[in-house]
């Protein structure tokens, strides 16, 4: 029998090439405490609505005292769907939110119809809206920004193309908070933090001074209700400012999105949603409050931009500046928010085989889904560029209302299915407080249908559109276990 001899090892300065393990892949950083979520949920929701939309329930709703409960209702429904996600946002701590909730709950086609709508549409739409906003409010102070600053324009046949001064500066707007965003989650998560920071400050600045001030016109909360309003015409005015209102509150869910990047998201996502969404519910009273001490109702109704007027009223002319140079800030915070959350939804898909598995890349340096944020981005800038955007979002407001409503439901769904499941956080007054949250939405649902039918069937349309290429990414990119 042979004797085994160990060979004499020469350490040459050389390593041997060791694969890494496949669990060392970049991954996203939990980086987001409760502040964080908080602000995030507010940067999400204030844009230029609260600033413009007053107007519109005036019209509908010539009443200060129904103004305000508009603005309360609307912000109570909003924390019924706070409650309820926070549930589902805690039970599944990772980056996807809503996509997540609804593949769970019914299955990867659910998921994935959310997602293409959300990258064809919703969020992109969405993203070129509030960019193109922040152009048409920067041209109060920068010519060059003006909807009338025509630079280029090529005409198709019976369709002309034009580019505008507004076109540009939204499109920059995108690019530079898509880039701050590529540096790393601290980096966007620190800018958006500023301007919610700084939109807040402006909020309440207002209402101080507001309230410092005398008022210019009786509130008339407690005024007797006008005959055309009693009955069944007060229910019907209710229900479309309600309808007006839930839009201003929209995005309070943006935090869900994040999960994956949550220190304690038992914890904090609840937090951060319910938190956010009380926090702008105040904000949105306090800055009602102060309209109706600035002019009669009656009055706001004929004012579009209802929080300048007001500011002006009360506080005089450069009051009315300085709002304005606060709504820009606050289009722009509301735009930094909306791309730091949204493009989270898309690695996801990617991951599970859903979606261009390019996109299921996580940069290895700054942690963040870097092709999944400029592919966003970069859809976002055609949009805006093409002038389409406005008619797209429009049609995709359906089916952002129906996803909402199988969002929801899956607190249900999942409770009977998944009874067992880990819940760190269980939804406050179940089942009550989600059926709220789902009547509000089906109502809504229901309104939309009525008085869009023509861009509610395009928009289920453009949904539809997915299911060829859901059929391909399934079976040209497998999930990865």
């Amino acid at each position: 029998m042979s004797e085994n001899r160990a060979t004499p090892h020469v350490d040459t300065g050389a390593r041997p090439h060791v694969d890494p393990p496949a669990n060392s892949r970049a991954e996203l950083v939990r980086g987001l405490g409760v502040w964080d979520g908080v602000l995030l949920t507010v940067g999400s929701v204030i844009g230029t609505g609260i600033f413009l939309v007053s107007s519109d329930i005036a019209k509908v709703l010539p009443h200060g005292g129904m103004l305000l409960l508009v603005w309360l209702a609307g912000g109570l429904l909003s924390l019924t769907g706070a409650l309820t996600y926070a549930e589902l946002g805690a039970m599944f701590p990772r980056a996807g939110g809503i996509y997540v909730f609804l593949k769970e709950a019914y299955g990867p086609l659910t998921g994935f119809l959310y997602g293409w709508g959300c990258f064809l549409v919703m969020m992109s739409g969405g993203m070129a809206a509030i960019a193109i906003g922040f152009g048409e409010y920067s041209g109060a102070f920068f010519p060059f920004a003006s909807t009338t600053n025509v630079l280029a324009s090529q005409s198709f046949g019976a369709w002309t193309w034009t580019l505008s001064g507004v076109q540009v500066v939204a499109v920059a707007a995108i690019l530079f908070l898509t880039a701050v965003n590529h540096f790393g989650l601290k980096q966007g998560a620190a800018v958006q933090n500023l301007m919610t920071v700084l939109k807040i400050g402006a909020i309440v600045a207002v209402a101080v001074l507001g309230f410092w001030v005398p008022a210019k016109s009786a509130l008339g909360i407690t005024a007797p209700l006008a005959t055309a309003m009693s009955g069944g015409g007060l229910l019907a005015a209710f229900g479309l400012a309600m309808i007006a209102a839930l839009w201003t509150y929209d995005g309070w869910y943006g935090l869900t999105f994040s999960a994956g990047e949550m220190k304690n998201p038992g914890r904090s996502l609840p937090l951060g949603l319910i938190g956010g969404t009380a926090i702008i519910t105040a904000l949105y009273l306090l800055i009602n409050f102060v309209y109706l001490r600035a002019m009669p109702v009656e009055r706001m109704a004929g004012e579009s931009r209802i929080g300048e007027a007001a500011a002006t009223a009360l506080l005089g002319p450069l009051a009315g500046q300085w709002l304005a140079a606060a709504v820009v800030v606050s289009t722009f915070g509301c735009l930094a928010a909306t791309i730091l959350y949204s493009s989270r939804i898309y690695h996801p898909m990617a991951e599970d085989g859903l979606f261009f598995r390019s996109l299921a890349r996580i940069d290895p340096v700054t942690h963040v889904p870097a092709r999944s944020l400029w592919a966003q981005s970069l859809w976002a800038v055609v949009l805006t560029l093409s002038g389409s955007y406005s008619q797209l979002y429009t049609y995709a407001v359906l089916v952002t209302v129906l996803f909402h409503v199988m969002a929801g439901a899956a607190v249900f769904v999942l409770r009977r299915t998944r009874p067992e499941a880990p819940r760190p956080y269980r939804v406050w007054g179940y089942p009550y407080v989600p059926i709220a949250f789902l009547a509000a939405m089906a109502v809504l649902l229901v309104n939309t249908v009525v008085e869009r039918p023509v861009e509610s069937l395009l928009g289920l349309g453009l949904v539809a559109l997915g299911l060829p290429a859901y059929v391909w990414l399934r079976r040209s990119s497998p999930r990865r276990d």
